[in-house]
């Protein structure tokens, strides 16, 4: 092998064991998404590692490429041929079309596979009986509630491990994102509308829920804590909730409802069956009818007369 090849194959080689390296490093550190703790996560991990690696196919020929040319066209060295007549290579040709148009068409197929199997909507297949969390995205907080316990939360949700999640979302304030990026992607809430995701935690342990949405001055303070425990946990969790003095009425909806930021953790014992169908329900009915009525509409309202 010439001197000019295994200059080629030590820089491919070179760039592969960095992306290689960096991709392990980045598997072992702390960010959210590439630490999955649901199969719902691993399963979108496993798809980025492997589209990251089919694009390299791409990437690393390209970047080695360009080093070596630069290196042996470079000005000092004189043995390097001149050939100003030649502008084309029918085998350099074929080479950088057939290769990325057949990555295109694996990605392709992919793509169409993994889109409908991690579908949000689709609920996971498992012999536990799964559990129904209702989320209501508010300014700027989140509301949750459990219709099958009677609860509901701020802030805070916990669920037992290995147990499939139904979560049904809508909002109470401007378009956001619900995301718990350990246990899978992002779905999107819009008031008057309702969007689902299914999700489930492997494991034991607090994880990081946020908007993943822009929203107004106190997105940034918008998070809240998924804690997934054992079953019998969880179960005691929601006695002591039912038991708290907060109760989640309808008046207390409206005071919780109104714009604030940074909000502490809050558990209520809820009493009405139907206030996740009643928030959505008000943007569906006609102006000065809605079931439920914020601060700031409630004067117009009542009066009905537009003063």
């Amino acid at each position: 092998m010439s001197k000019k090849y295994k200059i080629a194959v030590s820089v491919l080689i070179s760039l592969g064991a960095i992306v290689a390296g960096g991709i392990l490093l980045l598997r072992g550190n702390t960010i959210a998404v590439l630490n999955p703790k649901g199969s719902i996560a691993q399963e979108q991990f496993d798809l980025i590692i492997l589209t990251s690696l089919l694009s390299l196919i791409i990437i690393v020929p390209v970047f080695g490429l360009t080093f070596y040319i630069a290196w042996k066209y470079r000005v000092g060295n004189k043995k390097a041929a001149y050939r100003p007549d030649w502008d084309r290579s029918r085998l350099a040709e074929s080479i950088w079309w057939l290769i990325p148009s057949a990555l295109i068409l694996v990605l392709a197929a992919i793509t169409w596979k993994t889109t409908h199997d991690l579908d949000p909507y689709k609920p996971i297949a498992s012999t536990t009986e799964p559990i129904t969390i209702q989320v209501v995205a508010l300014e700027w907080k989140w509301l949750f509630i459990y219709p099958q316990q009677d609860i509901a939360t701020v802030n805070y949700i916990q669920f037992p491990e290995d147990t499939p999640i139904n979560f049904e979302l809508t909002a109470d304030a401007p378009m956001n994102s619900f995301w718990i990026p350990q246990l899978g992607g992002q779905v999107y809430t819009m008031a008057g509308m309702q969007t689902k995701l299914h999700l489930m935690a492997d494991e034991p342990g607090d994880f990081r829920g946020s908007s993943a949405n822009l929203s107004g001055e106190g997105f940034a303070g918008m998070k809240f804590t998924a804690s997934s425990t054992t079953k019998e946990t969880f179960d005691q969790w929601v006695q002591s909730v039912k038991k708290s003095s907060n109760k989640l009425t309808l008046d207390a909806y409206y005071n919780l409802a109104r714009p604030s930021k940074n909000n502490k953790t809050t558990e209520y014992a809820t009493r009405d069956e139907n206030l996740y169908d009643t928030v959505m329900m008000k943007y569906m009915m006609p102006e000065g009818q809605g079931i439920i009525r914020d601060e700031h509409h409630s004067m117009h309202h009542d009066n009905g007369d537009g003063h």
